[in-house]
């Protein structure tokens, strides 16, 4: 077993392999960028090396600074994790160059699964089953949207390198496909370096279901089961769980015989998964399933996998990178009961799950008390840390694990509804929104599932008049410890000032006032702007409260009420306030303008197009008006900069 490794990843990959090398007592050596240097995975590691500035390409990129690293601190192996450098077969001919390990397959599997149009040309002729669609290399327009017609419409465009839904766009009707082709390949080249795109036969009813396969370098090769991933928004997984609701012998059978093939057929060694796509519109059935991809690497939802099965995945990585056999037979490998990953967010769906940033100045992740279920928490972050803008905003992952899926699913719902985050906007509440709906409690899921129920998984409820109540308390600061001074014993009495407290308090743009005075027994009657009658407050009523710089967050089930508590001093109005400037909703970069300085625009009409954390975010005219100024393309800016003035009207 190695002595020392380096793992070229950051935040909860980077703390999850930590925890497993140092059960195993293995060193570890940290990388991280000036973005990252107080973060958990470099506190956790036995080492940890500056590589770059903040910008990916200058740091977690930069295969030389990483393998010179390794060489500094004495690490035998590098382990990617996912994402950034994990798929990069030149990186793993450099390590090997170096006399270093790569955790991982080979550079041969990764370039033969790398892009999606050559590893479809491969399953072909290894027998196992692919999606209609064109996998060619010629790229020009007239050849893609005649191919897409051949197909038949809608068609999904789909980014040959990659993935994570970037460079993915679905096309209803063939007047769309030339814009929707431009901006997959803009996201692609942008994410991958490469704009190449397949086109594909999209499924009406589509399950996304992956069988997770494991090699060794003495020829052996085992699936450990699968999981469905077809929770999905924007393309990208929002809960997966294992095994997949539905599933049949039969089809459970030929799926992952199929996926066994396809890493048989590539020599494959270490982990990996086959990725299919199912059409479910009559069920599960095993001639219903279509190769999609293969994920040469550890994916972001395999602790379902290990929940279900009992293994330590990082650890066979490990074991195998070495040079060891499986640890494992098929025969031995087991399902035991069924797990849930929910991946919680910096991001606000209410705006289309538009990433958020901010500092988490509360962080709280719950003791699960349900009989016979278990909870996992995946994070690389602590409570004080900052959602970058330069990666991506995950904060943690929510895994449970019960003897069936309603145990499972209500376990998880449990989690979410006691998780409490201040700071950032969050997913949470539309976790908890999902995790609840009908269908899919029923199992009854696939991809489009999140896109058909956008508006009731995604709406907000607006704070109760307890929690205004609670908010207004915990503003007043009458709730919190008060002093040594002998006339504070006298619960509602004060010196020197009035009994009542006005206070102040904005949620998105509304203000409300609320009037606070103590009485006896710990007790406060608030009188709220808008609101007939005192409301009777115990301060010790076990409310979920936390108080933040200039701010206060009541939680109440999944949703954290947040409120901003106006400075006494500060400006009335912004300048720019009254609908006249449009403000960027994140940090990013101004990739497409789609409209001139003295154009006449409608509501809805797109005017530029902005990259952040490597997607991009079309803005839109929020009314009709004349552009008075708009931002350049190429320029870089932060959140709440000006992209948009319109003229006074």
């Amino acid at each position: 077993m190695f002595s020392k490794i380096l793992i070229a990843n950051r935040g909860e990959i980077a703390v999850r392999i930590i925890r497993t090398a140092r059960r195993m007592g293995v060193q570890t050596v940290a990388v991280y960028s000036d973005a990252d240097a107080r973060a958990l995975h470099v506190a956790m590691a036995d080492e940890a090396v500056r590589i770059g500035p903040a910008p990916v390409a200058e740091s977690y990129l930069r295969a030389d600074a990483i393998i010179e690293a390794a060489r500094q601190t004495g690490a035998k192996a590098i382990h990617p994790g996912y994402g950034f450098l994990s798929e990069n077969p030149d990186f793993v001919d450099a390590v090997s160059a170096a006399g270093l390990v790569f955790i991982g397959p080979s550079a041969a599997s990764i370039r033969a699964m790398g892009l999606k149009d050559a590893a479809k040309r491969l399953m072909e002729k290894a027998g196992v089953p692919v999606v209609p669609g064109y996998h060619g290399e010629a790229q020009a327009l007239v050849l893609l949207a005649g191919k897409a017609k051949e197909i038949g419409y809608p068609v999904l465009i789909k980014a040959r390198a990659g993935g994570g839904g970037k460079g993915m766009r679905r096309v209803d009707h063939p007047d769309d496909f030339a814009d929707a082709l431009a901006s997959a390949k803009r996201e692609a080249k942008a994410a991958f370096g490469d704009e190449a795109v397949l086109i594909e036969k999209y499924i009406e009813k589509p399950r996304h279901i992956e069988v997770q396969v494991f090699g060794d370098n003495f020829g052996n090769v085992v699936h450990l089961f699968e999981r469905d991933c077809s929770a999905q928004r924007r393309h990208q997984k929002v809960i997966e769980e294992a095994p997949a609701p539905g599933m049949t012998e039969a089809m459970r059978a030929a799926m992952t015989e199929a996926a066994v093939k396809a890493a048989e057929a590539i020599g494959y060694c270490g982990a990996g998964t086959i990725e299919f796509i199912v059409d479910a519109s009559e069920g599960l059935r095993p001639d219903r399933f279509w190769f999609m991809e293969m994920n040469t690497r550890l994916q972001v939802e395999h602790p379902v996998t290990e929940m279900v099965t009992g293994v330590d995945l990082v650890e066979w990585q490990l074991r195998v990178a070495a040079g060891q056999k499986l640890p494992k037979r098929q025969d031995e490998i087991t399902l035991a009961g069924h797990a849930f990953e929910a991946r919680v967010y910096a991001e606000d769906p209410a705006k289309g799950f538009l990433p958020a940033v901010g500092t988490l100045h509360h962080l709280h992740f719950p003791e699960i008390h349900e009989t016979g279920a278990k909870l996992r928490v995946e994070t690389g972050v602590r409570q004080g840390d900052a959602i970058s803008p330069y990666y991506d905003p995950m904060i943690a992952k929510l895994v449970t694990h019960a003897g069936d899926r309603p145990a499972a699913l209500s376990a998880l719902a449990r989690t979410l509804e006691a998780t409490e985050i201040a700071g950032s906007t969050t997913n949470i509440p539309f976790l908890l929104a999902l995790a609840s709906e009908a269908d899919f409690a029923a199992g009854d899921v696939d991809t489009g599932l999140i896109d058909r129920k956008r508006p009731e998984l995604t709406a907000l409820p607006g704070p109760s008049r307890s929690v205004l109540a609670h908010a207004a308390l915990a503003a007043s600061g009458y709730a919190e410890a008060r002093s040594a001074d002998p006339w504070d014993a006298f619960t509602g009495y004060t010196h020197f000032g009035t009994i009542a407290k006005r206070v102040k308090l904005i949620k998105d743009e509304a203000l409300t006032t609320a009037s606070v005075s103590m009485r006896p027994g710990g007790k406060a009657a608030i009188a709220l702007s808008g609101e007939g009658g005192d409301m009777i407050v115990d301060a010790t009523d076990g409310a979920r409260i936390v108080a933040w710089p200039g701010h206060v967050t009541v939680f109440e089930r999944a949703v954290g009420h947040t409120f901003r508590i106006p400075d006494p001093f500060e400006e009335a109005a912004d300048i720019a306030a009254g609908g006249d400037a449009l403000r960027a909703p994140m940090p990013g970069l101004v990739k497409l303008v789609k409209a001139e300085t003295g154009a006449m625009v409608k509501k809805g009409q797109p005017l530029l197009v902005l990259e952040a954390m490597k997607m991009e975010h079309t803005i839109a005219a929020p009314h009709d008006g004349v552009v008075a100024e708009i931002a350049p393309e190429g320029a870089q800016v932060s959140d709440g900069t000006v992209l948009v003035r319109f003229e006074e009207g």
